[in-house]
């Protein structure tokens, strides 16, 4: 009896120390950060179509260019405040460096080695090519620096572990694509734009309990995290407009009814309409070629 409760102690404590392995907080290797020239005129491309502004300026502010953080985001596991991501030094990410920078961007792991939660969308960013990394921290090092402390999360146990969440990550953290590029369905930007860059997905997507993407009804539509109503689905079992249709919407917030656009969809078509007429018409192909859920 003492040999098996020995065993199961070691065997215990063997598979503590290989989930400890497992969880750890990953980062970019980088070499593969070396040699990149930054073009921040192109990195303020990178920063509309990613929407860093529409979550990351503080509640109603006129001037989205400061990244003081502080809007809400209610979910079934909490509420998170996002956070200060201006260049200031203490509050914000001014003393960061770019290898930090993407580490938090591609692998969701924090200067000091946390996860971050996945109400930063990093599982979309993933994909992000390395060179628009670069040139999308060129242009932050442009911004405004804001000296608001960053709100603190409001998550209670068991939740508030960070640890856990290399867990979730092994789960559900992927830099694989959902939908295979064609022509039709707008190629590589628009795949780029819908999957990574917009992070469409991330609300348009329904989710299971542990809160992992469900990509088997990719873009079908989901409950809203806050739990007040729904996200509309994008897929043709639903969404009727023709690619032209869908191009203006996001030009212009009109819908084909001659509705106009509201919430937080109002700042994603604010970030669309100053992309170019062929970034649009490729997210529009893509959304028309998506396939109807089973």
């Amino acid at each position: 009896m003492k040999h098996v409760l020995t065993g199961l102690v070691l065997a215990a404590v063997a598979g503590a120390g290989i989930a400890w392995v497992l969880t750890a907080p990953q980062t970019v290797d980088a070499a593969r950060l070396q040699g990149l020239e930054a073009d921040a005129q192109h990195g303020e491309v990178i920063f509309t179509a990613a929407g860093c502004a529409s979550c990351h300026h503080a509640p109603k502010a006129e001037d989205k260019s400061v990244l003081s953080g502080g809007q809400a985001f209610e979910t079934a596991f909490g509420t998170f405040y996002s956070p200060n991501i201006s260049p200031d030094p203490e509050h914000g990410i001014g003393d960061w460096s770019f290898e930090q920078f993407a580490n938090a961007v591609l692998k969701g792991t924090s200067p000091d080695g946390q996860h971050y939660y996945p109400a930063f969308p990093y599982t979309a960013y993933s994909k992000m090519a390395l060179q628009d990394v670069s040139d999308l921290w060129a242009y932050f090092q442009t911004l405004p620096p804001d000296a608001t402390p960053s709100k603190p999360h409001d998550v209670g146990f068991p939740f508030n572990i960070r640890r856990s969440l290399g867990g979730w990550k092994l789960l559900f953290y992927s830099d694989d694509y959902v939908m295979a590029a064609s022509e039709d369905a707008g190629g590589e930007r628009g795949r780029y734009l819908v999957e990574t860059l917009a992070h469409c997905g991330e609300c348009h997507t329904p989710r299971n309990t542990l809160g992992g993407l469900d990509k088997s009804r990719w873009l079908a539509g989901a409950p809203n995290p806050s739990g007040q109503g729904s996200i509309p689905a994008l897929t043709p079992d639903t969404l009727t407009w023709s690619a032209e249709d869908v191009a203006y919407y996001l030009e212009s917030g009109f819908t084909p009814e001659y509705d106009s656009v509201g919430g937080h969809m109002a700042e994603v078509v604010e970030n669309f309409s100053k992309l170019s007429a062929a970034d649009r018409a490729a997210v529009a192909a893509y959304v028309k070629a998506l396939p109807t859920p089973q």
